[in-house]
C-alpha cells in the first residue's frame, strides 16, 4: 500500500524563469520608426538628412494569401497595381495627391517560399513640391549583403484643385451604364484564355464581369471577389480590383494583342475615392500603347483617373530571365542520358573490338 504524501505546511515558493523584456523588444518606436496603417506597409520613418520618407516591408505569398494568384508565366508576379497602391499611399504621407510618373523598371516576382524585403523612399521636395519615389526590394532570406534591386521609380506632386464629385458624363444618369450604343463583348471563358496564354489569374483576380465597345473605347465593370472585400477599407484601391478592370485591355484597346503585354508606366494619376469593390472602367486609346483610364463606383462618382498607363509586351523567356528570390530555385536535378554509340543499343556496355599498346602500335584482338 502506499501512504499518502502529506502537504507542506509553508506557503508555495514561485521561481520565474522568463527573460524580462527590455527596450529592443518594446515595439517599433524604440526601433525609431512608426507604424503605417496600410496592408503592404509595416513601419516608416522620417529621413534625418532630407525632407524625405522611408517605408519598410515584408511580405509573401503565405501573410499575403491573394498575392499567390497573380500568376504569370509559371509564377507570381507582385501586380503593378500594388506598385501604384504604394505610390499613392507613399504621396498621402507627404502630401502629394498625385502620381505624377511611375516606371515599373523591372518585375517583382514572389518567391513560393520566403519573404520579400522592400523599401519605399520618398526624397525631397524641389522648388514645384515634387518629389522623387524609388521602390528596391531583395529576398528577405538572403542576408544583410544581398544587393537590392530597384522596380520601380516616379514622381510624386501636389495635384492642385480636386475632381468634381460627379463627372459630366455620368451626371445626367448615374444609373446609364454602359453607355447608350456601347456594343457588349464576349467575356464567357475569359479567364481561361488567359490561362491558356501564360497568365493564370486566381480567384481573387478574376473580378471581370462584363465589357463593352463604344467607338474606340472600350467600357468595363469589375468587382472585388467576397474573399477580398473586407480588406478594400485598408486599401485607397485594392489592386486586385483595378487589376481585374484592366483585363478589358484585351479587347483590342491597344494595336496588337494586348493579352502578353504588362504595365510599364503611369503618369497623371489621382485617387479621388478609396475603399470601393467595384469599379466602372472607361478606358480610351492615347497611342499604339497608351489608354487613358477613368473609373468611378456605381453611382458613377470618381474613384481612380490615370493620364495615361503605356504598356509593354513580355515574352516567357524575358520574364523568367528577371525573377528574383531564392538563388536554389533556379536549379533542379536532371538525368540526361548519354548518346549510345553508333551500332550500339541503348542501356548496353560498349566492348571495344581491339586493344592498342601505347609505344608499340601493336593491336591485341579483344577478349
Amino acid at each position: 500500500s502506499r501512504a499518502a504524501a502529506g502537504l507542506p505546511t509553508y506557503a508555495f515558493q514561485r521561481d520565474v524563469y522568463w527573460l524580462e523584456g527590455g527596450p529592443a523588444t518594446a515595439g517599433l518606436p524604440a526601433a525609431g520608426l512608426v507604424a503605417v496603417d496600410h496592408p503592404l506597409l509595416g513601419a516608416g520613418t522620417e529621413l534625418a538628412d532630407s525632407d524625405g520618407f522611408l517605408f519598410t516591408a515584408r511580405f509573401s505569398v503565405r501573410t499575403h494569401l491573394w498575392l499567390a494568384d497573380h500568376g504569370v508565366y509559371e509564377g507570381v508576379l507582385f501586380p503593378a497595381t500594388a506598385f501604384l497602391e504604394l505610390a499613392v499611399r507613399a504621396g498621402d504621407q507627404v502630401g502629394c495627391d498625385q502620381v505624377e510618373e511611375l516606371t515599373l523598371e523591372a518585375p517583382l516576382v514572389l518567391p513560393a517560399d520566403g519573404a520579400v524585403a522592400l523599401q519605399l523612399t520618398v526624397g525631397s521636395p524641389d522648388a514645384s513640391g515634387t518629389r522623387p519615389l524609388s521602390v528596391h526590394a531583395r529576398a528577405a532570406d538572403d542576408g544583410p549583403d544581398a544587393p537590392w534591386t530597384r522596380h520601380a521609380s516616379g514622381l510624386l506632386t501636389p495635384a492642385g484643385e480636386p475632381v468634381p464629385a460627379t463627372a459630366p458624363a455620368d451626371a445626367a444618369d448615374p444609373g446609364a451604364w454602359p453607355p447608350p450604343g456601347a456594343v457588349p463583348l464576349d467575356t464567357e471563358g475569359l479567364y481561361d484564355r488567359f490561362a491558356g496564354g501564360g497568365f493564370a489569374y486566381g480567384p481573387a483576380f478574376q473580378g471581370l464581369r462584363a465589357a463593352w465597345r463604344l467607338g474606340d473605347e472600350v467600357y468595363a465593370v469589375a468587382t472585388l471577389p467576397d474573399g477580398q472585400q473586407p480588406d478594400a477599407a485598408a486599401f485607397g484601391l485594392h489592386p486586385a480590383l483595378l487589376d481585374a478592370a484592366l483585363h478589358a485591355l484585351v479587347f483590342d484597346v491597344l494595336e496588337g494583342p494586348a493579352q502578353g503585354w504588362l504595365p510599364f508606366s503611369w503618369s497623371g494619376v489621382r485617387l479621388h475615392a478609396s475603399g470601393a469593390t467595384e469599379l466602372r472602367l472607361r478606358l480610351t486609346p492615347t497611342g499604339r500603347d497608351a489608354v487613358a483610364v477613368r473609373a468611378t463606383d456605381a453611382t458613377g462618382r470618381p474613384v481612380l483617373s490615370a493620364r495615361s498607363l503605356v504598356l509593354r509586351p513580355v515574352s516567357p523567356d524575358r520574364f523568367k530571365a528577371t525573377r528574383t528570390g531564392h538563388h536554389e530555385e533556379l536549379f533542379r536535378p536532371e538525368w540526361q542520358p548519354l548518346p549510345a554509340r553508333a551500332g550500339t543499343a541503348a542501356g548496353t556496355v560498349h566492348v571495344p573490338e581491339s586493344w592498342t599498346v601505347l609505344g608499340t602500335g601493336t593491336p591485341r584482338p579483344g577478349a
